[in-house]
């Protein structure tokens, strides 16, 4: 289980949000109230979508685009802003030539372009905070340079729900967020209490965030939030504080996940994880919460993350818990997402043919016992010989358990003397990057390689499934 960080990148330039925030016919926008860009940037094409707009228009990847509808463009959010009109001009430089082509769009038509940068300007937002639970500040040495960058970029947050602080917000970037209604937004809360919220941050200037937030609902923007809760920090009579005061701008405020706070090895600020009587107290009063809140607001708003309840062993809540809200990747119901689909796919077990008998299912040491649970069961339906590893992080220290920050060298050292069987599942997630590497930057091939069995990905039981059917790829 993973939740978005500094050193998440997104998988594809396609963004979280894939409409345009405008709808058909908005045009006529008053160039007075445009947004001008602080820096001219352009935005070199990657990629052009056959049958798209861009296509017919005649654009190749290579090309620079400079201005959609005559309006400057810094990033892709104003390309869908400028786009969603009924006629749609593009100012493009080719070859160190400038022209512009355009042409009527129907709405339902993509405008089809992909660029080598969501942000073209490259460079994402620096933080400006030093937060002494910010897990950049407690990497490993020697690991790739894009885990050390501290990101808190609001066009991030818009575009692939990172979670900001909005400490780093310029004058341009709130005119922006305000024009172009850039909602939802996440957002990193950690206390509403200022003096309590600046001394996490490491922050004496960082503003007011229930300012900020009320500023967000009357723009009409929708924002999700977070607290990882520090203990001694922002824990107790802090958390319900924050908790409470959040919930008196719902419904703006969407919600309020309430993550344990995570600390490596590597950590140098004193700081220490949850204990398990701290994790029962955080979810007795999380129920309390939510019996209160969904008799006043309609929704149990508070929502503790799943390590909570693997921490304590307590059942994880089931989908309707979660009011609809779809915030699996920062760590809420990804456990009963994968209960669910192994409950649909142990149905299917006893009409297929396994021509594998023997597999290992390696993942992080928090996830194991769910995941030996349901090997188990599967391996009583269909014969296979299923044996789940738990991997101990020894990079970044024992205290780490998630499957999404293990090491690939640690994979290889702790599974080298073990009897693997024909092949080893790996959890998917480990290799949650552009290029398909673990933060060690090693690959699934070199996983492969080194134990010399052939090695899988999966994310749900209906994966392993379908790798011990041979009916996925493995490297």
């Amino acid at each position: 289980m993973t939740r978005h960080t500094a050193s998440s990148s997104p998988s594809s330039l396609t963004p979280h949000v894939t409409h345009p925030p405008a709808k058909k016919g908005a045009g006529g926008r008053n160039k007075e109230h445009v947004i001008t860009p602080e820096v001219a940037h352009v935005g070199v094409i990657a990629a052009v979508e056959p049958g798209s707009l861009s296509a017919d228009l005649g654009l190749r990847p290579g090309d620079e685009l400079l201005a959609v509808n005559g309006y400057p463009v810094e990033d892709v959010i104003d390309v869908q802003f400028y786009s969603a009109e009924e006629h749609v001009e593009l100012t493009v430089r080719r070859d160190g030539q400038e022209f512009t082509v355009g042409h009527d769009r129907d709405y339902d038509q993509p405008l089809g372009l992909d660029f080598t940068h969501p942000t073209f300007d490259i460079d994402i937002r620096r933080c400006n905070n030093l937060c002494t639970f910010c897990f950049v500040l407690q990497m490993a040495p020697r690991l790739r340079r894009t885990l050390y960058i501290k990101d808190d970029d609001y066009r991030y947050s818009f575009l692939y729900g990172h979670f900001v602080t909005l400490t780093n917000l310029s004058e341009h970037d709130r005119q922006r967020i305000e024009w172009q209604h850039l909602s939802p937004l996440y957002v990193s809360v950690h206390a509403t209490e200022l003096d309590v919220r600046r001394k996490l941050l490491r922050n004496d200037n960082a503003p007011d965030i229930l300012d900020q937030l009320r500023w967000l609902s009357k723009c009409g923007i929708q924002v999700h939030t977070q607290i990882v809760v520090t203990p001694g920090l922002n824990d107790g009579e802090h958390l319900e504080r924050s908790v409470r005061d959040l919930s008196g701008l719902w419904p703006s405020v969407q919600s309020v996940s309430i993550v344990p706070v995570g600390i490596t090895r590597h950590h140098k600020y004193g700081e220490r994880p949850n204990t398990v009587a701290e994790a029962y107290n955080v979810l007795d009063n999380v129920r309390q919460w939510q019996r209160e809140f969904h008799k006043k607001l309609g929704v149990r708003f508070a929502y503790a993350t799943d390590e909570w309840y693997i921490l304590t062993r307590r059942p994880v809540p089931p989908r309707a818990h979660y009011d609809g809200l779809c915030l699996e990747e920062n760590g809420l119901g990804m456990v009963r997402g994968f209960l669910e689909d192994w409950r649909k796919s142990r149905r299917r077990i006893s009409n297929l043919r396994f021509p594998i008998s023997v597999a290992t299912l390696a993942t992080g040491e928090l996830f194991a016992p769910i995941l030996r649970q349901a090997a188990d069961e599967f391996a009583r339906l269909s014969g296979v010989q299923l044996t789940v590893v738990p991997i101990r992080n020894e990079r970044l220290g024992e205290t780490i358990t998630v499957a999404g920050l293990l090491m690939g060298a640690d994979v290889i050292a702790q599974l080298q003397t073990r009897d693997l069987g024909e092949i080893v599942v790996l959890p998917r997630i480990m290799f949650d990057h552009p290029t398909g590497v673990s933060l060690d930057d090693v690959s699934v091939s070199d996983i492969a390689g080194a134990l010399s069995r052939r090695v899988a990905l999966a994310s749900t039981m209906s994966d392993v499934l379908a790798v011990l059917t041979d009916r996925s790829k493995p490297s």
